[in-house]
Formats: structure tokens, sequence, C-alpha cells
């Protein structure tokens, strides 16, 4: 029995990631709106893409090129929490459970780049 992108603890995980960030960014000044919000957007949802065709890829080579563009996604998101903690715009709370969700989203990253690199 095949497993459905859905079955993925990567998949779970990076949406828990997105419905948080969702909700976090709904109370930054409308003044990031269409700066900073967006940008946040914009790479949270390439992340879910990412995840989406890695898992529909038969390639290896291209599936551990969506999963490094994921990586890549995933630091940008970082720095993202980063900025916004140093603006203000969330607490410290915000921060940790932002930087939490990320890493746990890394460890599975890790273990799909590592499984991968086996076969």
């Amino acid at each position: 029995m095949k497993k459905e992108v859905e079955d993925l603890k990567i998949y779970k995980t990076y949406l828990e990631l997105i419905n948080y960030i969702e909700m976090i960014t709904e109370k930054y000044p409308k003044s990031t709106k269409n700066g900073l919000v967006a940008s946040i957007k914009t790479n949270l949802y390439e992340g879910i893409k990412y995840i989406l065709l890695a898992y529909k890829s038969f390639d290896k080579k291209e599936k551990l090129a969506y999963l490094s563009n994921l990586d890549v996604t995933l630091k940008m998101l970082k720095m993202f929490a980063r900025i916004s903690y140093r603006k203000k715009y969330i607490n410290v709370k915000n921060y940790e459970a932002w930087s939490r969700k990320i890493n746990s989203v890394c460890i599975s990253l890790g273990g799909w780049v590592n499984l991968c690199l086996k076969q």
C-alpha cells in the first residue's frame, strides 16, 4: 500500500507550521502586510510546494533538489522569525514556538534526505 502525501510526518508538521504562521502574521501591523507578511507567506507556501514536488518525483536527483529548495525555504522562514522578533511584531514565546516548528520540519527533512541518499 502506497503512502499518501497526507500520511507523511513532514507534511503534517509543515501544515502545523503554516497554521501557526498564518495565525501569528494576522497580528502584524497593516504596514507590513504587503512587504514582510507577503514575503513570509510566499516562502511558507513555496515550502509545501517543494514537499509535494519531492513526494511526486521518481528521480532521486530531482527529489533531492526539491528537498534542498525546501531547506533554503526553511532557512528563510527562520530569518523572517528573527526579523519579526527584532521588530517586536512577535514576542519571545512566539519566536520560540515558530523556531520549534521549523526545527521539527528540519528533522523530518533530514530523515527524508538521508533515506533518498541510501537508495
